[in-house]
């Protein structure tokens, strides 16, 4: 059974959100306020944390960081009714994992939640062609600790940054659009714009590239999408 940690301040929707997910098998705990969350999590054993931005005490946003900071590297799902592209953005380069607007239907819910555990065992697997640790020139990146270490040293990588590399690595030599790495990695098409996946990708270059203006790994293809390429000393 997997756990959830609810936090949500509105009561009535906390309630119903609760006996829902309850009915689909999962354990929930709410948390009705952004004061205490952090240290809440870090008592309990949560799958999944789902996470309303606009809380009193501490917001959402600021809880995010927060956890990622202190390497905690659960599912986040946020509950909003902030339904702006670029709060959308802030909120999957905060950490977030998902991002889902209110009012929105249970099953909408359910089916992110699903995705997410879905695409969460897709990366811890060891069935994929990469092992869980890619190393390449010096640089490296861990896939089940999202530890990373390029030219400027060792950095954490969040969850889907870490689901971004692997999905390139394991096509390396491949072009990739961006709708197929949007629909790999977060199981649709989240927004119409491209900043989405550009903004992940712009993170890598920052940590694996020598010149991330200068991109000889995570390459762009103009008007095609983007593909890892092999470093030299591995072709052949």
């Amino acid at each position: 059974m997997k756990t959830i940690l609810l936090v949500e301040d509105d009561s009535n929707l906390a309630d119903g959100l609760v006996m829902n997910l309850e009915a689909e098998g999962y354990q929930v705990v709410h948390v009705g306020d952004g004061s205490h969350v952090v240290d809440v999590y870090e008592r309990g054993n949560f799958d999944l944390v789902l996470l309303d931005i606009m809380l009193p005490g501490t917001d959402g946003l600021t809880i995010c960081k927060t956890m990622r900071s202190k390497g905690h590297t659960v599912p986040i799902l946020f509950l909003s009714a902030r339904d702006q592209t670029e709060e959308k953005i802030e909120g999957l380069i905060a950490g977030g994992d998902d991002y889902i607007t209110k009012p929105f239907e249970v099953p909408e819910l359910m089916a992110r939640i699903q995705g997410i555990f879905r695409r969460q065992a897709w990366l811890a697997s060891n069935e994929q062609e990469v092992a869980d640790e890619y190393a390449f020139e010096g640089r490296r990146i861990n896939f089940k600790t999202f530890e990373a270490e390029g030219p400027r040293g060792k950095q954490e990588l969040s969850r889907r940054e870490c689901m971004v590399a692997r999905y390139l690595i394991e096509r390396v030599g491949q072009v990739v659009s961006r709708d197929q790495l949007l629909d790999a990695v977060w199981g649709y098409h989240i927004y119409p714009t491209n900043r989405t996946i550009d903004n992940f990708i712009l993170k890598l270059r920052k940590i694996f590239e020598d010149d991330p203006a200068k991109p000889g790994y995570f390459e762009t293809v103009r008007g095609a999408g983007y593909r890892f390429n092999r470093p030299p000393k591995e072709q052949g």
